[in-house]
């Protein structure tokens, strides 16, 4: 599921850009991050401990859960996205967890 976020720099859509993992109390998914004209496209990771879930929770509704805290966080995020990708060639991580539990508080 795609949803339409509002930033700064313009309207971008927010989705899941694979299949969501789990991993030892971990669900690990990759997230999307393109503007509406095309012209940018940021990807990210997000960790999320499996405790901050609710039980049954499907990974195609996670970018409709964070898409309030991206929007906050959006140029913080993208510019550690963007730095990761060309300085450490990997994605960007962010962990929700237990002491920092983003839009699952």
């Amino acid at each position: 599921m795609a949803v339409q976020i509002r930033t700064g720099r313009g309207n971008y859509t927010l989705s899941l850009a694979g299949a969501a993992e789990k991993a030892a109390g971990w669900v690990i998914f990759t997230l999307s991050l393109e503007r509406a004209d095309g012209i940018e496209r940021v990807v990210f990771r997000c960790r999320v401990a499996e405790a901050l879930l609710t039980a049954g929770e499907a990974p195609d509704t996670l970018p409709e859960r964070i898409a309030s805290w991206v929007e906050r966080e959006f140029e913080q995020t993208r510019e550690a996205a963007l730095k990761s990708i060309r300085s450490e060639r990997k994605l960007y991580e962010v962990v929700f967890d237990g002491d920092h539990r983003g839009p699952w508080a």
